[in-house]
């Protein structure tokens, strides 16, 4: 079946651990997702480049979603790059490779950019409080903290992420106490120099945490038996259960971990660095609970596909 390109839109997230689709229809509105771990930013925050394995494991992936894209005849695609190519010194390089072979040149976002369309995606179907709501997206290296009212008022970016925290840090099997302390330190003291510098930001009365780390986590706490993370969406994730799954996971080995029930496997080496993450910030922020959104960046875009004429 064929469709006008305003009718399907689509958007590629190329992130630091992972490189996401969603497919979206004018009419029926989300009709395919794709979530594959490429781990784009390997040694990125080391070497400052891309490794050649790792931009092949991206190409590949790329490939694919352009044979399962090609299934919709006309459609409207933009790709988006995030922390790990910010970093990368052959950017450039990667993004010719990747537009040859999706047939969309990359778009590399700011920090700022990639706020804004993850707080737009983020909010979809979810009750906000005007009074604030403070959204965070926790990606592989670097987290995006967003403050909103009737609108996005302050968007910033931090370097701290799942796999750049757990290459900084996380050396041994499982993570020594001394190297979570100083992991959860080095994120902590980040987030209260943010807060120091938008006060309102502590003062959100409303949490709303999205994308993969956050959505894990939730997995993890009710023990989905299969990974869905549709079926989280507005789950009410409490600072209790964030320090029991934390606790959980970051006393057991790798080949232990991987068999809790809603951990993705190939997430399984980077949750650790991820829970660093959110637990700095709901230490850092007193806070009691977050809500967890299903939608994200990708739905920010193709969002404003939608939108564009």
């Amino acid at each position: 079946m064929t469709h006008s390109a305003n009718d399907i839109v689509a958007a590629i997230d190329i992130g630091t651990n992972s490189t996401n689709l969603r497919i979206v229809s004018r009419v029926t509105g989300i009709v395919d997702s794709r979530v594959t771990v490429t781990r784009l930013g390997q040694d990125v925050d080391h070497n400052r480049s891309l490794s050649e394995e790792a931009m092949q494991r991206v190409l590949s992936c790329l490939a694919d979603y352009r044979q399962v894209l090609d299934t919709y005849g006309s459609y409207s695609l933009r790709v988006v790059a995030s922390s790990a190519c910010r970093d990368a010194s052959n950017r450039e390089e990667f993004f010719t490779r990747a537009g040859n072979t999706i047939g969309v040149q990359p778009e590399l976002l700011s920090g700022q950019d990639e706020g804004r369309l993850a707080y737009q995606g983020c909010v979809s179907n979810l009750v906000l409080d005007p009074v604030g709501h403070l959204i965070v997206d926790i990606g592989g290296g670097s987290t995006e903290i967003m403050l909103g009212t009737t609108q996005l008022d302050i968007a910033r970016s931090i370097d701290v992420g799942a796999v750049r925290i757990t290459e900084r840090h996380l050396r041994r099997d499982p993570p020594a106490p001394e190297e979570l302390l100083n992991a959860i330190g080095e994120v902590q003291d980040l987030f209260e120099d943010l807060l120091r510098e938008f006060p309102d930001m502590a003062r959100a009365p409303q949490i709303i945490g999205t994308a993969g780390t956050i959505v894990t986590v939730a997995a993890v706490e009710i023990g989905q038996q299969v990974f869905d993370p549709a079926g989280l969406h507005a789950f009410r994730l409490t600072r209790s259960a964030i320090e029991d799954v934390f606790r959980t996971l970051a006393t057991e080995s790798l080949p232990d971990r991987v068999h809790n029930p809603g951990l993705p496997r190939d997430r399984a080496d980077v949750i650790v660095g991820g829970c660093c993450v959110l637990v700095a910030l709901m230490r850092s922020l007193d806070a009691d609970e977050m809500i967890v959104s299903a939608y994200n960046i990708l739905d920010g875009v193709c969002a404003e596909l939608l939108g564009s004429p």
